[in-house]
């Protein structure tokens, strides 16, 4: 639909199913608990089978959830890529309690994990605004400029070649296509 290139990483917006995009992650907008539930987060736990389910359990086991702003990693199970990240969005309280600064995190710390395991490219959906009703300009505009400013720090680490906005709705598609021009120059 609409492509950027920053350094050798092209940015692009796509309409879409994230659960059938192919490419190394897929971003998943998870709960705290990592224990499935609605919108894009019921959606990969159903396409993706109980192997991922499986993992998020012995991550809760492990270190008690996700917390907002960070992010984990599972297998992809029957998905067509290598791995999920799991990130835990902002629930929008009217912006005055960081929800900013948390939804930026979740782009950065999923980009961070995803050069940890080697990938070269991934797919985000639009981090909390579905149930967690984070209006959807300001989310855009806080997850194009997260993305391109990771992209453009010198980083020896980053191999990542390709990273898609998979939009399931036209209006989310629309305003991110819309907005990706303003983060090409920085």
């Amino acid at each position: 639909m609409k492509t950027i290139i920053i350094g050798r990483t092209s940015v692009s917006v796509l309409a879409g199913d994230i659960t059938v995009w192919s490419g190394d992650i897929i971003v998943n907008a998870a709960n705290s608990g990592l224990l499935g539930g609605t919108g894009v987060d019921g959606a990969i736990h159903r396409a993706g089978g109980p192997e991922i389910m499986e993992q998020c359990k012995e991550i809760r086991k492990l270190q008690g959830g996700c917390p907002p702003g960070h992010a984990v990693i599972t297998s992809a199970g029957n998905l067509d890529v290598k791995h999920v990240i799991h990130t835990v969005g902002p629930i929008w309280e009217g912006g005055g309690h960081g929800e900013e600064l948390v939804l930026a995190e979740c782009y950065r710390s999923s980009l961070q994990l995803a050069n940890e395991v080697g990938a070269s490219s991934i797919a985000f959906p639009n981090i909390s605004t579905g149930i967690y009703g984070y209006p959807k300009a300001p989310a855009c505009d806080i997850a194009l400029k997260a993305v391109t400013e990771y992209l453009r720090e010198d980083q020896a680490d980053n191999r990542l070649e390709r990273v898609d906005f998979i939009c399931f709705d036209t209006e989310n598609a629309e305003l991110y296509a819309n907005r990706l021009d303003r983060y090409a120059l920085g």
